[in-house]
């Protein structure tokens, strides 16, 4: 028997709070009391159009989420709770959702579609609720017997949200059939009501993935998409844009049947690009994006082998409507939106024009650069920025794809324009002359070049141009650290002691070390990229500039220290503290690898080490997955470079380390009360494997620092380690990257300790069962450290 909840569901959504707790306290005590009619009640209270909006909107949400959670313990426990249920009741429940759907409430009926397809998640897999797909159809009624139109779309939501929960291989294909049948009947032109079409066009995208023996039948296959291609063209803007998503869905699933239909989709697509509104003309342009990354793919996987017989099927249709796409795509490029690099995220037509004229490059490599230069050359230097942008973007675009020997001469060319575009008195030039530098650098520059762009004539100039353009606005700075990173990567193999960068080095190590003081250093991730280059450019340094990166060693543990006193009065400030010691964290890591590596500076980390340790373990003050693991691999740096002499610090190390882990598992303790457990478990676990991946990085670390020297430092830690390795085995919500770490541990832990390790071995077993879980891993790397630390173990356990 279902209980009156009502007033409790619109007290908990009271902006009075001690009325609001009181509700919240209510319903989970509820809950806890009497689970199977707490779910009767609030499918009642759903179901019931004499009630509240409001309270029904929130018994379905609480319902939905009574059946489903994003963490797999949490949801394994609400489906087992289900399960249980007495059949009666649950029927009682469906019934009341499927009643719900033809409210006229449309929140009401929206919030039942969702949770039925959360129920038949639970019960379609086990062969249980046969009838909910034929009952669904019944509501789409007959040409004879028509169903009121409110009905009819909320039955499609429906479909469309059990197709995006369960599996296609639950459904029989009578009832794929009986399903694509309803939907593409809704989409048709005959169907006058355009809530209806719009609801039925989002079924088709998620019912797409079960539709595969529709789309192998030739008359089938054509019919969808007729119907589709009709509705690219309705009155109503919604449905066009959902027409044009679910053939964004096709070009990858079914991109082997799309031969027949590609010219009319050129036409459909360009019209929309052309003429569209934006949100239809973006998915209009996604189209072809997903084309290209489907002949990208197979061309990566196949390369010069490919051939007609392949498995994979490569039609080459972006190369056969390429003198058509190529200036459909650069008349984009001019419908910029004025603040565009200032937005945090923006997308607009002329970005995805871009973005897929460089799909389109990486595919079809040197044919296109005969149809965009033209454009560059005509439009570069025009007065209009728009277009000199427009060209530069496009410039930019094809910098990957083409062969060194078609680009090199272009770029040689137009470098010292693209330099002097830097001081155009447009922001928007000159963020995309910036990107377009940074592409120069990562493609046409390094040991590899025959001709290389950048030489000993031009250095000086570059680094001229690069130090005042990182003086300008966050957005274009932060794309002059790109340039700078992969400037200094070229350099990378250069090979001797000395680069031609060394000159250069301490300008530019202060020049990003001003941008990380910018007071505008939060806007577009330039404190981020600053910091990301600066590591760059320390790890690319040679020998002669070894001096210089000792001088930064103090310089970054004094930032570092500062972050500790920074006063915190908000989230942004906790927000801005966490990313610089994360950033600095990660300098040091650097810093002290490359120091180390040289036996000229290798002393003077030493000389540091106290002070660097002692703000690695303060820094594991703060609650963040992020700072702890750029601190464990600063750490695990620091113990392979100290070598022995880390043992010192192994006690305290331990302290903060169960600090960190105990304050982790309080925090998880008191998310778990909180009402947003359930969004708040996958932050969480993504949280805690970040905090362990850092944890095992610092292990390994210190395991190869003690290798071959007074190894017996270790053994008093060693069974601390294995039991933290073993709690790993056991999760399984530990992620890839944590696995192989673990696994790289374990072999570090026997190939240090050697014979010491024997009988912590010997007295455990539960890593055996990892170790063998990990070798039939479908990943080769996983593989291949999992063979190794098994070797290295018996060999040790045989001695």
């Amino acid at each position: 028997m279902a209980f009156e909840v009502t007033q409790i569901l619109l007290n908990a959504q009271s902006s009075d709070g001690s009325v609001r707790k009181l509700a919240e306290d209510n319903l989970k005590q509820f809950q806890e009391q009497n689970f199977p009619v707490f779910l009767l009640s609030l499918a009642h209270e759903l179901a019931n159009n004499e009630k509240p909006p409001e309270s029904r909107r929130l018994a379905g949400l609480i319902l939905k989420n009574s059946l489903d959670a994003k963490e797999a313990s949490r949801k394994t426990e609400l489906v087992q709770a289900w399960i249980s249920l007495d059949n009666t009741l649950k029927s009682q429940i469906k019934g009341a959702l499927l009643v719900t759907l033809s409210s006229p409430v449309k929140d009401a009926s929206h919030t039942s579609a969702q949770v039925i397809a959360k129920v038949a998640a639970i019960e379609l897999p086990l062969r249980e609720w046969p009838e909910l797909v034929s009952s669904l159809l019944a509501n789409m009624g007959t040409p004879q017997a028509q169903k009121p139109a409110q009905l009819k779309q909320a039955t499609l939501e429906t479909l469309g949200y059990v197709c995006e929960e369960i599996p296609s291989e639950v459904l029989a294909q009578e009832q794929v059939n009986s399903i694509l049948t309803a939907v593409v009947q809704g989409m048709n032109t005959s169907e006058i009501n355009n809530d209806v079409r719009l609801a039925a066009t989002r079924a088709l995208y998620n019912a797409l993935d079960f539709a595969q023996n529709n789309f192998d039948n030739d008359m089938e296959r054509d019919y969808i998409m007729r119907v589709i291609c009709e509705a690219t063209l309705s009155a109503d803007v919604k449905i066009r844009q959902a027409a044009f998503e679910c053939l964004v869905s096709i070009s990858s699933t079914y991109y082997s049947k799309l031969s027949p239909y590609m010219g009319d989709l050129f036409t459909i697509t360009s019209k929309a690009v052309r003429e569209d509104e934006e949100g239809v003309a973006l998915q209009a342009l996604e189209f072809w994006s997903s084309i290209c990354d489907e002949e990208i793919e197979a061309q990566e996987e196949y390369g010069a082998e490919f051939s007609g017989d392949s498995e994979v099927p490569y039609f080459k249709f972006i190369k056969q409507a390429l003198p058509a796409l190529v200036p459909m795509l650069l008349e984009t490029l001019t419908k910029q939106e004025e603040d565009q690099d200032q937005e945090e995220g923006a997308w607009n037509l002329a970005m995805a024009g871009g973005t897929c004229l460089g799909l389109v490059a990486r595919t079809v490599g040197d044919d296109i650069v005969p149809l965009v230069m033209p454009y560059v050359q005509e439009n570069i230097a025009k007065p209009d920025w728009r277009f000199r942008e427009a060209a530069t973007y496009a410039f930019g675009s094809i910098l990957e794809g083409p062969s060194l020997e078609q680009l090199t001469p272009l770029v040689q060319v137009a470098f010292n324009f693209m330099l002097n575009a830097m001081k155009d008195q447009n922001t928007h030039v000159k963020d995309t002359t910036a990107w377009t530098l940074r592409r120069i650098f990562e493609f046409l520059h390094g040991p590899s070049v025959d001709t290389p762009v950048v030489n000993q004539n031009n250095l000086s100039l570059i680094v001229e141009v690069l130090s005042e353009g990182i003086k300008d606005a966050p957005n274009v700075a932060e794309k002059i650290c790109g340039a700078i990173y992969f400037l200094a990567q070229g350099y990378e193999e250069s090979g001797g002691p000395t680069s031609p960068l060394s000159p250069y080095l301490q300008g530019i190590i202060q020049m990003l070390l001003a941008a990380t003081d910018r007071e505008d250093a939060g806007e577009s991730r330039l404190r981020t990229s600053s910091y990301e280059t600066l590591n760059e450019i320390v790890r690319c340094s040679t020998e002669d500039t070894a001096s210089v990166i000792m001088q930064l060693l103090p310089a970054i543990l004094q930032k570092l220290s500062n972050t500790l006193d920074m006063p915190i009065f908000s989230s942004d400030d906790r927000e801005k503290q966490n990313e610089l010691q994360a950033s600095l964290c990660g300098v040091l890591q650097v810093i002290i690898q490359k120091l180390s590596a040289l036996e000229l500076t290798k002393f003077g980390v030493l000389q540091y080490a106290d002070q660097m340790m002692g703000l690695f373990l303060r820094v594991f003050s703060c609650r963040s997955a992020t700072v702890h693991e750029e601190a464990m691999l600063a750490i695990g740096a620091l113990a392979y470079a100290t070598g022995v002499e880390f043992a010192k610090y192994m006690q305290d190390f331990y302290k903060y380390l169960n600090m960190g882990l105990q304050n982790f598992e309080e925090y998880q303790g008191a998310a778990e009360l909180s009402a947003q457990s359930a969004n708040d478990d996958d932050e969480l676990i993504d949280y805690y494997n970040q905090l362990r991946n850092g944890i095992l990085e610092a292990y390994s670390g210190i395991m190869q620092g003690f290798k071959n020297t007074k190894s017996e430092l270790m053994v008093q830690y060693a069974g601390h380690i294995l039991q933290f390795i073993e709690s790993i085995c056991d999760d399984p919500h530990r992620d890839d990257a944590v696995t192989k770490a673990a696994v790289g541990v374990l072999g570090d832990l026997a190939d240090t300790l050697g014979p010491h390790a024997a009988v912590l071995f010997q007295n455990s077993s539960s890593y055996q069962s990892f170790l063998q879980e990990c070798q039939s891993s479908d990943d080769q790397q996983l593989k291949e450290t999992a063979d190794w630390a098994l070797a290295i173990i018996s060999r040790v356990l045989s001695r």
